[in-house]
């Protein structure tokens, strides 16, 4: 069939991952490439703007710092599941994208000597992570969004969800997007397509992520052939400010803040006493659902539990100067001021370390097409992901995978023409099954008793029963799971894009629960209270879980080790 446009390159998100392979492959090729950027927002609205603390790099190995020991920090994080070939690749990469980004005008903070200045963050050796004051992303987003725009061959096509994969004999072929504005369906014919979304988003009740962040690049890569990778692996960011949830940098922690608990005492001298406030992320998180669980926690108001980062004894210059933006938002949407007053705070769900199954290069398993960023599993993370080390993830493998797209366009794969099954399946759910019927259920009772179930089934600590509990619970949403949508017109129609969005996400937290049952053991982020011990000989392994119609399909997959063999990890 005639597609309604067609490109050389799909890159599916237009955060940090999207935006740098964007870039890459439009300057890859001698001869132009054609590359659509296809995002269900404005770019600028991408959640990687939210990105706070810093970008984790090598700068300075003069100091003290090395690439062996930034690979050692990662792998000891990551509990010793991490590919330790990706993460020797990712550590050479990432001075390379510091300095690139710098070149096309990004606004780091300095030392002052000039050089680009460095924050410590938990469970890195030497202080690694590049920063601009603490709005990191927000400044990496908008130099990237400033580059691309200088490339012609880059063209936007913003508010254009992409609901599907088009794919034939196991290659990519194109996609379907729906345009917000028109309620039209597109379909897209490209030679190649990386996947940049970002992880899977609000499965969780109390979250860091903004509303629009679903897991529509997994969702549609999984049901395209592609197996998600480690997805049992969730991280809960120690500090998202109470209620709101809004991220609280790690950053404030780097710079000397301290947590503290309803007694005023410095608990968590009790669970890493050598890092502290700077251990690893899903150390920090145990401890203080621990400290809220034996009554040490402070109720507030709104009947949520939560504990204090404390930031007096940083110093008001420093506050206002580093984390300016830390402030602003405690001002704002709690009412005090970190210079005089701790900050109320819980772990909130805040980054998936599993993903896309990919290789080296970000390629998938289906034939053209590669995922980079949050949307991908290389592996760098493992169980725990080590904070500033993920927009640098983006950068690295956007470039890679940006540059492989655009080599094996250049190869001339030949994709012969785009299939109409595929399209009409599409149609007729969206425009039959949804918009021409009225819901049996409301969509939001839907998502908010999916998160409730996430939160309540599979959150810091998980067991069996709790677990099973919360597949039964998604498994009876997906049956009562409405066909229709209340608001039947086609323009800008956010309550059938938020239909759309929950059959993604009881898809994926579906294969988290599954992925979960079956690794019966505590690693990382993933700690049970029925396995309470880590288990290498049966579990030092990748999850792969592989789409079929009566639920995940779960293999394993041994991690590359390179060099460090698990040891007892000790902060």
């Amino acid at each position: 069939m005639v597609a309604d446009v067609s490109v050389d390159v799909a890159v599916v998100g237009s955060g940090l991952a999207g935006l740098r392979a964007a870039i890459e492959a439009s300057r890859t090729s001698r001869n132009k490439l054609a590359v659509g950027v296809f995002t269900k927002t404005q770019v600028m609205r991408s959640h990687s703007v939210s990105a706070e603390g810093g970008t984790a790099a090598v700068l300075y190995p003069e100091e003290g710092d090395s690439f062996q020991s930034h690979v050692y920090d990662t792998v000891k994080g990551s509990d010793f599941l991490a590919d330790q070939d990706a993460v020797e690749l990712f550590v050479r990469k990432a001075p390379e994208e510091i300095l690139q980004l710098d070149r096309w005008g990004m606004p780091w903070s300095r030392r002052p000597d000039g050089k680009i200045a460095q924050r410590s963050f938990g469970g890195q050796s030497y202080p690694r992570a590049c920063f601009a004051e603490d709005k990191v992303g927000f400044f990496e987003m908008s130099t990237l969004y400033d580059t691309a725009l200088k490339h012609d061959n880059v063209q936007f096509f913003p508010e254009w969800a992409v609901v599907s994969l088009l794919v034939e004999a196991g290659k990519f072929k194109g996609l379907v997007a729906l345009e917000l504005k028109t309620g039209k369906l597109h379909t897209v014919e490209a030679k190649a397509g990386i996947i940049a979304t970002g992880g899977a988003g609000r499965l969780y009740t109390f979250a860091t992520y903004g509303y629009s962040s679903t897991p529509d690049g997994l969702y549609i890569t999984y049901r395209a052939g592609a197996p998600l990778k480690d997805m049992e692996f969730v991280q809960f960011h120690p500090t998202a400010l109470v209620p709101s949830g809004i991220l609280i940098t790690e950053a404030s922690r780097g710079e000397g803040g301290i947590l503290l608990n309803a007694r005023g005492e410095r608990f968590m001298k009790r669970y890493a006493p050598e890092k502290m406030e700077l251990a690893p992320r899903d150390i920090i998180s145990r401890a203080m659902y621990t400290e809220m669980a034996e009554g040490r926690g402070v109720e507030g108001p709104d009947g949520m539990t939560h504990l204090y980062l404390d930031l007096r004894e940083v110093g008001e210059e420093k506050v206002k100067t580093r984390l300016a933006g830390i402030r602003e938002i405690c001002m704002r949407l709690a009412g005090i001021d970190p210079v005089n007053e701790p900050i109320p705070v819980r772990p909130a769900a805040h980054y998936y370390m599993g993903g896309v199954d990919t290789n080296l290069e970000g390629a998938t398993a289906v034939k053209g097409l590669w995922a980079a960023g949050e949307a991908a599993c290389v592996s760098i993370n493992g169980a725990n992901r080590l904070g500033s080390n993920s927009t640098t993830e983006c950068l690295v493998w956007g470039a890679i995978a940006g540059r492989a797209a655009a080599e094996y366009v250049a190869e001339k794969h030949n994709i012969g023409p785009v299939s109409k099954a595929e399209v009409e399946r599409v149609s007729k759910h969206v425009y039959d099954e949804l918009l021409g019927k009225a819901p049996r259920e409301n969509p939001y009772d839907i998502r908010n008793e999916l998160q409730s179930a996430m939160e309540r089934t599979c959150h810091i600590y998980r067991d069996e029963k709790t677990m099973l509990e919360g597949l039964a619970a998604l498994r009876s949403l997906k049956q009562r799971m409405f066909r229709g949508v209340v608001d039947s017109s086609r323009y800008y129609n956010t309550n059938l894009m938020n239909v759309l969005e929950i059959e993604m996400m009881l898809e994926v937290s579906e294969v988290i629960l599954v992925s979960a049952l079956n690794r019966r053991e505590s690693r990382g982020a993933h700690a049970r209270v029925d396995y309470p011990k880590r288990d290498d000989v049966n579990f030092l392994k990748h999850t792969l879980a592989y789409y079929s119609e009566d639920g995940p399909r779960v293999e394993y997959i041994s991690p590359t080790i390179t060099e460090y063999m698990p040891t007892e990890r000790k902060y």
